[in-house]
């Protein structure tokens, strides 16, 4: 396995994971159950781990890709941008989520808000890995890549000259 295959299989863990754990902690709320809300902050501070893993494995995936034809620098660039973002968000969220547990482990009256907010944290780490995902894998799967069908027009064309 070299380090963009390992980089491929570690980027999925974050992005499926604060998915999740958004979705462990939203029915938390709806069945009214601190034991599923806790289970979710656990789900949240193990994509924040993974996220690590993803981000620090990034590199040594861009050096094996971006001398393949076709490679963007463009689209690798644009994916460690958002990739910090990313990366820095899921920080905050586990941060987030191992004070929430501490508060709840001590049983303070505001774990309420900290929750709260872990909530909304969660939500913009799932937009946020939305762009995260398309932009890497836009990098290497020219499918699903805004031009496309441009590509796939220019190389009809080319050949319709033959």
């Amino acid at each position: 396995m070299n380090d963009a295959h390992f980089h491929l299989v570690v980027t999925h863990l974050p992005i499926v994971g604060v998915l999740v754990g958004f979705l462990v902690l939203l029915s938390g709320y709806i069945i009214k159950s601190p034991q599923v809300k806790t289970t979710a902050l656990g789900i949240f501070i193990f994509s924040a781990l993974t996220a690590i893993a993803a981000f620090y494995t990034g590199e040594g995936a861009e050096q094996i890709v971006e001398n393949l034809p076709g490679i963007s620098e463009t689209l690798i660039h644009n994916h460690e941008e958002l990739a910090e973002l990313f990366f820095t968000m899921m920080l905050v969220l586990g941060g987030a989520s191992l004070l929430t547990l501490f508060l709840q482990f001590k049983k303070f009256p505001f774990v309420k808000h900290a929750f709260g907010l872990v909530l909304l944290l969660s939500i913009s780490c799932i937009i946020i890995s939305k762009y995260v995902g398309t932009t890497g894998g836009e990098i290497t799967h020219i499918e699903i890549r805004n031009d496309a069908n441009v590509i796939q027009l220019d190389s009809n064309h080319d050949s319709l000259d033959d």
